[in-house]
C-alpha cells in the first residue's frame, strides 16, 4: 500500500480523534532480507532492501500532561490506544502493556532530547509478524516523528538513530536483535538494496533497479509462537560457539576452521547453528557480488542454498515456509526463494522474472492457499512527512 494512502488514513484519524489536523510525520519502511539471515548479531553480514510498505505516524504537541497515541491496526486483537505521562528523568518510562507500546516508550526513553506531551496516530501497511520487520518500522517512523516534533540542538546522524532504536527494541521489548532492521529502515534508497558490516557498520549500496526482475514476497500468514524462546536460545548457542573455537564472535571463523574443530563440539546441534552463521556470511557477500554483477542465476542458487541451512542447519523454518519455497522454485522464470525474517512462519522472499509473477503466484495459491503475495520494488528509508499548512 502506497505510503500516501497511510498518511492520509492517519491524518482522516487524527483529525476525527483529536479534533484538530496534525502538524508533523514520519515515515519508516518495512525491510525484506534478500539474504544473510541471523548473521547480524554474529558481526557477520546482511543484505536487506527497504519496502514501499511502511509505518506513518502523524501528531502534533498537546498541552494536556500526557501522551495519547492511536493505532490503525489491521489485526482486531491489538488494543488501539494507549495514554502514558512523558518520560523524565523522575518519572522514567515503564515497559507494560499493550505490548506494542513498549517499541513506542523505548524509541522516547532512547530519544537524545526531551519529548513534550503529544497527540499521534501510528498506521502501517507493514504486515505484523510476517519476518517484514514492523517492529523496527515503527520504531524507526516514531523517532523520525519525534525529530519533526521536538528537534535536538545537534543533528542526529542515521547511524545513531538506527542505534537508539535498536537499544529501544532490546530494552522495552526484551528482544536481543542485532542492527539490521533499524539500519535498512533508516538508511534504505529507492532502488538500492544494502549490504551491511554488522562489525564495522560500514555500508555498501547496491544497485537493485533492474526492470526485468522482481521481488516476490510470499506471506504465510502463520506466527509460531515459539520465536519469544527461539531467538535467544539461538543466539546463546551461536555466543557458546564463538567462545568454544576461542573466538570473538562466528565471524572470525572460516569454514575450514569450524569443520576441523567439529569434534570439540559435544553438542552438534550447537555446530549445525554454527555451520549455518559461518556459511551464511560467505553467502552474504557472494549475493552481493553476484547482483552487482546482475548474475541472477547465482543470486537465486545463494538463496535456496540460505533456506535450506535455515532449515536443517539453523532450524528456524516451518512446514508452512518450506512449502511455499518449494512451490516458488517450481516455476520457470524463478530464480530463488527462500524464508526471510527470524523464522517460524512470517515470509519468503523470491527473486523473478517479471514476466513470470503471475504464473508464479497462481502456482503458490493453488499449492498452499493460505498465502498473500505481493511484488515490491526497493523503497527509500526513513524520511519526514510535509503536512500543508492549514
Amino acid at each position: 500500500m502506497a505510503v500516501d494512502i497511510i498518511f492520509e488514513r492517519a491524518c482522516k484519524t487524527f483529525q476525527s480523534k483529536y479534533q484538530q489536523k496534525p502538524t508533523v510525520a514520519g515515515c519508516g519502511p518495512g525491510r525484506v532480507n534478500l539474504i544473510g539471515e541471523h548473521t547480524d548479531y554474529n558481526d557477520g553480514f546482511v543484505f536487506p532492501m527497504a519496502l514501499q510498505d511502511a509505518t506513518v505516524v502523524v501528531g502534533r504537541l498537546s498541552a494536556r500532561n500526557e501522551c495519547r497515541i492511536t493505532t490503525i491496526a489491521e489485526r482486531a486483537d491489538l488494543p488501539h490506544e494507549v495514554e502514558f505521562l512523558p518520560h523524565s528523568k523522575d518519572q522514567p518510562l515503564q515497559p507494560g502493556k499493550p505490548s506494542w507500546a513498549n517499541y513506542v516508550k523505548g524509541v522516547i526513553a532512547n530519544y537524545p532530547g526531551p519529548v513534550p506531551s503529544f497527540d499521534a496516530v501510528i498506521a502501517s501497511s507493514v504486515p505484523l509478524g510476517g519476518g517484514l520487520s514492523s517492529s523496527a518500522s515503527l520504531e524507526v517512523a516514531f523517532f523520525t516523528f519525534l525529530q519533526q516534533l521536538a528537534p535536538t540542538p545537534n543533528p542526529i546522524d542515521d547511524k545513531d538513530k538506527a542505534l537508539a532504536c535498536q537499544k529501544a527494541e532490546h530494552d522495552f521489548a526484551n528482544m536481543p536483535c542485532g542492527i539490521m532492521d533499524q539500519f535498512i529502515s533508516v538508511m534504505g534508497k529507492e532502488g538500492k538494496a544494502l549490504l551491511i558490516d554488522c562489525r564495522s557498520l560500514e555500508t555498501r549500496l547496491v544497485a537493485m533497479n533492474d526492470p526485468n526482475i522482481v521481488v516476490l514476497i510470499t506471506n504465510t500468514n502463520v506466527h509460531h509462537e515459539l520465536t519469544g524462546s527461539e531467538y535467544p536460545s539461538r543466539r546463546r548457542q551461536c555466543e557458546e560457539s564463538a567462545k568454544l573455537l576461542g573466538k570473538k564472535s562466528l565471524r572470525d571463523v572460516t569454514m575450514e576452521e569450524l569443520k576441523e574443530a567439529q569434534s570439540q563440539f559435544t553438542d552438534q546441534e550447537m555446530y549445525r547453528r554454527a555451520r549455518h552463521v559461518v556459511s551464511e556470511i560467505i553467502r552474504c557477500e557472494q549475493a552481493a557480488r553476484a547482483l552487482e554483477n546482475s548474475d541472477f542465476e547465482t543470486f537465486g542458487t545463494l538463496m535456496v542454498q540460505s533456506h535450506e541451512s535455515l532449515r536443517d542447519d539453523f532450524e528456524v523454518s516451518c512446514p508452512e515456509l518450506d512449502t511455499v519455497v518449494k512451490l516458488a522454485m517450481e516455476v520457470d522464470g524463478v530464480y530463488g526463494s527462500r524464508m526471510t525474517g527470524g523464522g517460524f512462519g512470517g515470509c519468503s522472499v523470491s527473486l523473478v522474472e517479471k514476466k513470470a509473477v503471475e504464473r508464479a503466484i497462481k502456482h503458490i495459491k493453488a499449492g498452499y492457499s493460505n498465502a498473500t503475495c505481493f511484488t515490491t520494488l526497493a523503497g527509500d528509508g526513513a524520511r519526514p512527512i510535509s503536512i500543508p499548512d492549514q
